[in-house]
């Protein structure tokens, strides 16, 4: 394999994983960035999305609904608010992590509101993307 970077993905339940990965696609709040050994460090929120990291086993997917990510000259550490293997979202985890942001949206006012909207609007992407029903929750 190609130089690599260690990638981390903790949320609050467990470790999701820990390999070592050639690229790590990421949903960063000001916009989506991709990390690579030798990548200059620096620290990202994450928006609802999908992280993409390309191992040895080939790519790997993984949703997340927001968090940190801590990125090294070799390493990538994200801490996932809520993160589900693409591979294992079902609809009904799906429209409880929809729900969820919905109702932080709702609950917002002001400046917060807007950007509220906009994390349900980057978790129904998710759901297009992901070919799942997007009006349930």
């Amino acid at each position: 394999m190609a130089e690599t970077l260690q990638f981390d993905l903790v949320s609050p339940e467990r470790m999701l994983t820990s390999v070592a990965a050639t690229e790590v696609q990421i949903p960063g709040a000001e916009g989506d960035f991709t990390a690579m050994p030798g990548h200059a460090p620096f620290l990202s929120t994450l928006r609802p999305g999908i992280v993409s990291a390309v191992t040895d086993q080939g790519e790997v997917k993984y949703v997340v609904t927001g968090g940190f990510a801590e990125v090294t000259a070799q390493s990538v550490s994200l801490l996932a608010e809520r993160s589900v293997p693409a591979s294992e979202l079902t609809q009904p985890t799906y429209d409880e992590m929809l729900a969820d942001l919905r109702k932080a949206a709702g609950e917002a006012t002001g400046d917060s509101a807007d950007s509220a909207g906009k994390l349900v609007n980057d978790m129904v992407a998710v759901g297009h993307q992901l070919g799942l029903n997007t009006a349930a929750a």
